[in-house]
């Protein structure tokens, strides 16, 4: 699944912002090494310009997301991953609030809880996995369980669990396991739109100094914040590795640059617009007895002399 579908003639937004999309797609993994991705990247455009199409795609979004939800034939699995402040949160307010509420499940994956520990680890995301017609958005996902928990092996409840997490080996077959599930999940008919907000180290410390410097917005500084950025090397190997073994053509990763938060909002606005074209979603058709009543339902309508209350 590519993702894109033709530009249409009246699509001036689709057509300034052509190849965004694709500009920042990981297909094939094995040579990916994220030292090559820029974290500032602003594509040529400007926070300005950038706000204004997420503003004036947020239509069209909600006129596909009614149709795929009508049609019930296919799901979306929007999975968003980044280190603390890539703007995850920030972005499901700004893009997906475009769409209907009713068709859209958010699910935020914390540190798993004893009934998820004693299952396996894709337990709980699968009973997350959204069902046809809906768009289900992780933020965070299934990956938590090769990132935070590679990074901190030493924490790994390991009860039952067989293999050993200071080898490279259990990792790989993890990675084996998510690359499997999301080619399940794929030939059941879901699509999966893998998003990494890849900012810079500097920029969360930016990023983490705002919030000490903003009291409506020091509720979101915790002190375990500063004690991760200490592992960000072992984060960046740790993506690394997640996403050389689990980018496929099927199952591609977007490797946003997020330094720019209005970047990485109209980079996913575009991707999820290109996954409702793709998927062409038209409502399902009228039974041939409602097409064949049509004219006598107007008529009743039509003589209704009915009164409502005030």
């Amino acid at each position: 699944m590519r993702w894109i579908a033709a530009l249409a003639e009246d699509d001036p937004i689709g057509k300034a912002v052509a190849g965004l999309v694709a500009r920042y797609r990981v297909t094939d993994g094995e040579k990916f090494r994220i030292v090559d991705h820029a974290t500032d990247d602003k594509a040529g455009l400007d926070k300005v310009t950038a706000k204004r199409f997420v503003k004036a795609r947020r239509h069209h979004l909600a006129v596909l997301q009614e149709n795929f939800a009508a049609a019930r034939t296919r799901g979306i699995v929007v999975v968003l991953q980044g280190m603390d402040t890539a703007g995850k949160d920030s972005l499901i307010r700004h893009v997906m609030s475009g769409m209907n509420p009713q068709g859209t499940d958010v699910t935020s994956f914390k540190a798993p809880t004893p009934e998820e520990q004693a299952h396996d680890f894709l337990w709980r995301v699968h009973a997350a996995a959204p069902p046809r017609g809906k768009v289900g958005v992780f933020n965070r996902s299934h990956y938590e369980d090769v990132l935070v928990a590679r990074v901190h092996a030493e924490r790994l409840a390991m009860d039952g669990l067989p293999g050993d997490p200071s080898h490279p080996e259990f990792w790989d077959r993890r990675l084996e396991d998510i690359r499997h599930f999301e080619q399940y999940m794929t030939r059941q008919g879901f699509l999966f739109l893998k998003i990494f907000l890849h900012i810079s180290f500097d920029e969360q410390r930016r990023r983490i100094l705002r919030r000490l410097d903003r009291p409506e917005k020091r509720w979101k500084f915790d002190e375990g914040d500063l004690v991760e950025r200490q592992f960000w090397p072992r984060y960046q190997v740790a993506y690394e590795e997640a996403i050389r073994a689990t980018a496929t053509e099927d199952a591609p990763w977007l490797v946003v640059p997020s330094d720019h938060k209005w970047l990485s909002r109209l980079v996913t606005m575009e991707a999820l617009v290109g996954c409702l074209e793709s998927l062409n979603p038209e409502p399902p058709p009228a039974t041939s007895d409602l097409v064949r009543k049509i004219a006598e339902f107007r008529r009743a309508l039509e003589k209704d002399t009915i009164v409502h209350p005030a």
